[in-house]
């Protein structure tokens, strides 16, 4: 029996489809959907000279409630689009599809605004490049993947773009990922707090020397299949930077604001390429609520016995809310604002936690400046605890170190058998011409931290450069911290020159460091040498790795670890609050993402105005408890200065 096709569109695309396909089927031609889509239909096709993007609305409003599926052909700036195959039984759809195309373009923000507007008001255009040409190599490869969608094989269009380019006739076809947020296609749960509950399961690590479940190698079969598309990923633009000491490749995160890199430096460029990927994807998860429907709205005085107190995790000072213009505004416990469920790891609980501080802010109704700081995706849900928690350790310590002044244990830098490390130390000096210069970091958690600055022996370039590093192995927190600084050295060197007097008055005056690039280009300029000199002076001897590091246990399931972790915190009176972050795009390959909060500890900021210590009484006290002090801190004594974190 012959399939029964329904064509809804006008122009030279739609006349040449259906009299080709007439020959084998029986179609039916229609202008629109006014007079409904008859019950024998087998697939409705919407085919246009030009981009339409109200009809293509209106299918999906029309078509989604009778099962039916539908493709979609039309020219838009010089391009043919073919796709996808929609299956109203299946996420994905055309709004989804053009969603994921529009935002990896360059003028996203505008072409996004101009197509909602034609959406809305059924405007359309004709495109110059629609050729006669054109249109019918569009129309050739229509045919070709209606024959296959009819004879069973509809793998090659769900989920897929065709795109043509009118002026030289290319085509190639691009994945794309259902979007989550879709109001057409998907529906996401409601957040709970049966949902938030977390109850540790194994975590098999994948080999005795490893801190993963799951390898790379696994993992690089999906990575740039599934995420990385120039014309429909949601990550875009692979480069690999040939100037840095190791293998560094970056991906980019395209936003509505505008584009965000991020980069894996590793020994491999392909090792890089995964990780930079992996750092994307992390990245995205912790921008809003993508995997959950927020559903919590309402003020603290409310919600206080089963909601994070937001003044526990650091807040500005009564001065910085007093600055003109600043985006953010005091904790009001009567002001209604968005939660979403995390779970206490030491009241073993759900409990709420404000929805920006579980995600990024930048303002607005925000009452804090926070960061991806405490992000952390993992082929399991207990590797993203970890990892997270061991990024929330490291800037700790890192800030801790910097507001204290506190004079670290040096780590005598080839004191350890590692071979890799001794390389990597040997690699810096001899390609980019710094001196590593290792501390010990570890705070009263006992989880090694490593300190590491790198001090320039040339006469040009940036001058001092700071990372640090947190694992439970403090060989890898060492690796970790080169690894961050190699991403400054040479690549920012002529940055430094250039704008030399910028960062000569950021040094006379901190109110000028905004931004995070601000910080690590401080502390290249020589002058500001002094202010880390309580770290460089040498007249401390040089301790080893096994003598500075204590931590023993190993274990070869990672949830061991983890637990050992959440125990000590526990013993601190510490809470380890965990806000899963996981969307949909990453739980369909096992992946997770996880959002850490440990009320007391120090949050990374950027910008000298934004800093956060209000309520976080550790930085007085832990200097003392450690021995670096001999009485607890005030205020008044803490380093005034932007910390150097890059």
């Amino acid at each position: 029996m012959s399939a029964v096709i329904l064509v809804v569109g006008e122009g030279l695309l739609a006349d040449r489809v259906c009299g080709d396909l007439s020959t084998q089927y029986e179609v039916i031609r229609r202008c629109n959907f006014e007079a409904g889509v008859p019950e024998t239909t087998d697939l409705v096709l919407v085919l246009h000279d030009t981009l339409n993007p109200s009809i293509h609305k209106k299918a999906e409003e029309v078509l989604r409630p009778t099962g039916i599926p539908w493709m979609r052909g039309f020219v838009s700036y010089g391009e043919g689009v073919i796709g996808p195959l929609v299956r109203p039984d299946i996420p994905g759809c055309s709004q989804c599809a053009d969603k994921r195309r529009i935002m990896a373009g360059r003028d996203r923000k505008e072409m996004w605004e101009m197509e909602q507007r034609r959406k809305e008001s059924g405007e359309i255009s004709s495109d110059p490049w629609a050729s006669r040409t054109g249109l019918l190599q569009m129309a050739h490869l229509l045919e070709s993947v209606i024959q296959s969608v009819l004879d069973g094989d509809q793998a090659h269009s769900v989920g897929r773009l065709c795109l043509l380019n009118l002026k030289s006739l290319k085509s190639s076809w691009h994945s794309f990922l259902p979007d989550p947020l879709c109001p057409v296609c998907n529906r996401l749960p409601d957040d709970s707090p049966a949902a938030a509950r977390i109850t540790l399961q194994p975590s098999l690590k994948i080999s005795t020397d490893s801190y993963r479940c799951r390898s790379m190698d696994d993992l690089q079969k999906i990575l740039s299949r599934d995420y990385l598309d120039d014309r429909t990923g949601l990550l875009t633009s692979k480069m690999y930077h040939l100037m840095l000491p190791f293998a560094d490749a970056s991906v980019n995160l395209p936003l509505f604001m505008g584009d965000e890199g991020v980069a894996g430096r590793t020994h491999s460029y392909e090792v890089s390429e995964s990780t930079a990927i992996l750092e994307g994807l992390e990245r995205y998860c912790g921008l809003s609520p993508s995997g959950k429907r927020t559903v919590v709205h309402d003020s603290f005085r409310n919600l206080e016995d089963r909601a994070l107190n937001p003044l526990k995790v650091g807040v500005h000072s009564k001065e910085q809310y007093a600055l003109p213009n600043f985006p953010f505004k005091p904790f009001n416990p009567d002001r209604s604002i968005d939660w979403v469920w995390g779970y206490s790891f030491l009241e073993e609980r759900p409990i709420l936690v404000p929805e920006l501080l579980a995600y990024y802010s930048l303002g607005g109704e925000g009452i804090v400046y926070e960061t991806s700081n405490g992000c952390a995706l993992g082929g399991s849900l207990e590797e993203a605890i970890f990892y997270a928690i061991m990024e929330v350790v490291e800037r700790d310590s890192f800030l801790m170190t910097w507001y204290a002044e506190l004079a670290l244990p040096r780590l005598a830098p080839y004191s350890t058998d590692d071979q890799e490390l001794q390389l990597m130390i040997d690699r810096v000096r001899t390609v980019c011409g710094y001196d590593l210069h290792f501390y010990n970091s570890t705070m009263e958690n006992g989880i090694p931290s490593v300190m590491v600055l790198a001090k320039n022996r040339k006469k040009t370039g940036l001058n001092i450069i700071a990372a640090a590093g947190a694992h439970l192995d403090p060989i890898r927190a060492a690796k970790s911290a080169i690894h961050e600084l190699a991403g400054m050295m040479k690549i920012l060197d002529e940055n430094l020159e250039t704008n030399r007097e910028e960062y000569v008055r950021m040094l006379k005056d901190s109110s000028l460091v905004r931004k995070m690039d601000d910080h690590g280009m401080l502390y290249g300029l020589p002058e500001a040498q002094e202010r880390l000199q309580f770290l460089l002076d040498d007249n401390r001897p040089l301790r080893t790795f096994d003598e500075e590091f204590k931590w023993e246990a190993v274990h070869a399931d990672l949830t061991d670890d983890l637990r050992d972790i959440l125990q000590v915190f526990r013993g601190l009176n510490l809470d380890v609050i965990v806000v899963d972050q996981t969307t949909p795009e990453i739980r369909q390959n096992g992946l997770f993402c996880v959002k850490v909060l440990i009320p007391g500890m120090l949050p990374m900021t950027f910008g000298q105005h934004l800093t956060r210590i209000t309520g976080l009484e550790r930085v007085l006290r832990v200097p003392m408890e450690l021995g670096y002090k001999d009485e607890l801190l005030t205020l008044e004594q803490l380093n005034p200065y932007p910390h150097p974190f890059p």
